[in-house]
Protein backbone atom coordinates (compact mmCIF):
# COMPACT_ATOMS: atom_id res chain seq x y z
CA UNK A 1 0.00 0.00 0.00
CA UNK A 2 1.16 3.51 -0.78
CA UNK A 3 2.44 5.11 2.48
CA UNK A 4 0.69 8.38 1.58
CA UNK A 5 -2.69 6.58 1.61
CA UNK A 6 -2.34 5.15 5.13
CA UNK A 7 -4.91 6.46 7.59
CA UNK A 8 -4.06 7.26 11.21
CA UNK A 9 -5.63 9.05 14.18
CA UNK A 10 -4.60 12.69 14.37
CA UNK A 11 -6.34 13.61 17.63
CA UNK A 12 -9.07 12.65 20.07
CA UNK A 13 -11.23 15.36 21.63
CA UNK A 14 -13.30 14.80 24.78
CA UNK A 15 -16.13 17.26 25.38
CA UNK A 16 -18.63 17.82 28.18
CA UNK A 17 -21.32 20.48 27.88
CA UNK A 18 -22.68 21.81 31.16
CA UNK A 19 -24.77 24.83 30.16
CA UNK A 20 -24.90 27.50 32.84
CA UNK A 21 -24.70 24.96 35.70
CA UNK A 22 -21.24 25.65 37.20
CA UNK A 23 -21.38 22.67 39.58
CA UNK A 24 -21.86 20.32 36.61
CA UNK A 25 -18.93 22.03 34.86
CA UNK A 26 -16.60 21.38 37.82
CA UNK A 27 -17.72 17.73 37.89
CA UNK A 28 -17.00 17.51 34.14
CA UNK A 29 -13.48 18.86 34.64
CA UNK A 30 -12.87 16.26 37.39
CA UNK A 31 -14.23 13.52 35.13
CA UNK A 32 -11.93 14.32 32.20
CA UNK A 33 -8.97 14.54 34.59
CA UNK A 34 -9.91 11.12 36.00
CA UNK A 35 -10.15 9.51 32.55
CA UNK A 36 -6.99 10.98 30.99
CA UNK A 37 -4.80 12.36 33.77
CA UNK A 38 -4.67 15.69 31.90
CA UNK A 39 -6.32 19.02 32.71
CA UNK A 40 -9.09 20.17 30.31
CA UNK A 41 -9.85 23.77 29.38
CA UNK A 42 -13.16 25.56 29.84
CA UNK A 43 -15.22 26.64 26.85
CA UNK A 44 -17.02 29.97 26.94
CA UNK A 45 -20.15 31.26 25.23
CA UNK A 46 -19.90 34.00 22.61
CA UNK A 47 -23.62 34.72 22.19
CA UNK A 48 -26.31 35.98 24.49
CA UNK A 49 -29.33 33.65 24.65
CA UNK A 50 -31.73 35.04 27.24
CA UNK A 51 -34.08 32.05 27.22
CA UNK A 52 -31.24 29.78 28.34
CA UNK A 53 -29.67 32.31 30.72
CA UNK A 54 -26.44 32.55 28.68
CA UNK A 55 -24.31 35.66 28.28
CA UNK A 56 -20.94 36.23 26.56
CA UNK A 57 -17.97 35.05 28.61
CA UNK A 58 -19.92 32.51 30.69
CA UNK A 59 -18.17 29.10 30.95
CA UNK A 60 -20.51 26.43 29.54
CA UNK A 61 -18.35 23.33 29.09
CA UNK A 62 -14.92 21.79 29.03
CA UNK A 63 -12.84 19.96 26.45
CA UNK A 64 -9.51 18.20 26.07
CA UNK A 65 -7.54 17.28 22.95
CA UNK A 66 -5.15 14.32 23.08
CA UNK A 67 -2.66 13.47 20.32
CA UNK A 68 -0.08 10.78 19.57
CA UNK A 69 0.25 7.42 21.32
CA UNK A 70 -1.88 8.54 24.25
CA UNK A 71 -4.73 9.22 21.79
CA UNK A 72 -4.52 5.66 20.41
CA UNK A 73 -4.68 4.15 23.91
CA UNK A 74 -7.56 6.45 24.83
CA UNK A 75 -9.59 5.51 21.73
CA UNK A 76 -9.19 1.82 22.52
CA UNK A 77 -10.47 2.35 26.09
CA UNK A 78 -13.36 4.55 24.98
CA UNK A 79 -14.44 2.10 22.28
CA UNK A 80 -14.48 -0.69 24.90
CA UNK A 81 -17.03 1.40 26.82
CA UNK A 82 -19.27 1.05 23.74
CA UNK A 83 -18.46 -2.70 23.38
CA UNK A 84 -16.54 -1.88 20.16
CA UNK A 85 -19.89 -1.29 18.43
CA UNK A 86 -20.80 1.92 16.63
CA UNK A 87 -23.47 3.09 14.22
CA UNK A 88 -22.82 4.23 10.64
CA UNK A 89 -24.20 7.67 11.55
CA UNK A 90 -21.24 8.18 13.93
CA UNK A 91 -19.06 9.06 10.91
CA UNK A 92 -19.17 12.27 8.88
CA UNK A 93 -18.41 12.51 5.15
CA UNK A 94 -14.80 13.55 5.86
CA UNK A 95 -14.18 10.26 7.69
CA UNK A 96 -14.11 11.67 11.23
CA UNK A 97 -15.74 9.73 14.05
CA UNK A 98 -17.92 11.04 16.87
CA UNK A 99 -19.81 9.13 19.55
CA UNK A 100 -21.14 9.57 23.06
CA UNK A 101 -20.62 7.63 26.25
CA UNK A 102 -23.67 7.76 28.53
CA UNK A 103 -21.95 6.75 31.80
CA UNK A 104 -18.23 7.10 32.45
CA UNK A 105 -18.20 4.00 34.67
CA UNK A 106 -18.45 1.92 31.46
CA UNK A 107 -14.87 2.97 30.57
CA UNK A 108 -12.35 0.27 31.65
CA UNK A 109 -10.11 1.39 34.49
CA UNK A 110 -12.42 4.20 35.67
CA UNK A 111 -14.20 3.65 38.95
CA UNK A 112 -17.31 5.41 40.25
CA UNK A 113 -16.58 8.66 42.07
CA UNK A 114 -19.39 9.94 44.33
CA UNK A 115 -18.14 13.54 43.90
CA UNK A 116 -18.84 13.32 40.16
CA UNK A 117 -21.97 11.17 40.17
CA UNK A 118 -23.18 9.67 36.89
CA UNK A 119 -22.16 11.66 33.85
CA UNK A 120 -21.48 11.17 30.16
CA UNK A 121 -19.21 12.73 27.58
CA UNK A 122 -18.77 13.23 23.84
CA UNK A 123 -15.77 11.72 22.00
CA UNK A 124 -14.55 12.95 18.60
CA UNK A 125 -11.69 11.22 16.75
CA UNK A 126 -10.12 13.08 13.82
CA UNK A 127 -8.43 10.92 11.19
CA UNK A 128 -5.64 11.97 8.84
CA UNK A 129 -3.37 10.81 6.06
CA UNK A 130 0.23 11.80 5.37
CA UNK A 131 0.19 15.11 3.53
CA UNK A 132 -2.75 16.63 5.44
CA UNK A 133 -0.32 19.24 6.83
CA UNK A 134 -0.81 21.35 3.68
CA UNK A 135 -4.14 22.63 5.00
CA UNK A 136 -2.57 23.97 8.24
CA UNK A 137 0.94 25.13 7.27
CA UNK A 138 1.67 28.86 7.22
CA UNK A 139 3.41 29.10 3.81
CA UNK A 140 1.56 28.01 0.64
CA UNK A 141 -1.52 26.71 2.44
CA UNK A 142 -3.64 24.53 0.14
CA UNK A 143 -6.81 22.45 0.13
CA UNK A 144 -6.52 18.69 0.28
CA UNK A 145 -7.35 17.20 -3.16
CA UNK A 146 -10.58 15.19 -3.34
CA UNK A 147 -8.78 11.97 -4.22
CA UNK A 148 -6.63 12.27 -1.06
CA UNK A 149 -9.46 13.02 1.40
CA UNK A 150 -10.71 10.29 3.67
CA UNK A 151 -14.13 8.97 2.70
CA UNK A 152 -16.64 7.62 5.19
CA UNK A 153 -16.26 4.07 3.86
CA UNK A 154 -12.44 4.20 4.16
CA UNK A 155 -12.72 5.45 7.72
CA UNK A 156 -15.15 2.68 8.69
CA UNK A 157 -12.84 0.09 7.10
CA UNK A 158 -9.84 1.53 9.03
CA UNK A 159 -11.69 1.37 12.36
CA UNK A 160 -12.88 -2.20 11.69
CA UNK A 161 -9.35 -3.35 10.85
CA UNK A 162 -7.33 -1.44 13.48
CA UNK A 163 -9.73 -1.39 16.46
CA UNK A 164 -12.06 -4.36 15.75
CA UNK A 165 -15.10 -2.08 15.64
CA UNK A 166 -18.43 -3.54 14.54
CA UNK A 167 -20.60 -1.13 12.59
CA UNK A 168 -24.40 -1.33 12.67
CA UNK A 169 -26.28 0.31 9.82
Amino acid sequence: MNPMRQISIEKVTLNIGAGKDQARLEKGIKLIQTITGLTPIKTFTNKRIQEWGLRPGLPIGCKLTVRGKKALELVKRLLEARDNTLEAVNWDNEGNLSFGIKEYIDIPGVKYNPDIGIMGLQVCATLKRNGFRIKHRSIKRRLIPKKHRIKKEESIEFMEKEFNVRVNN
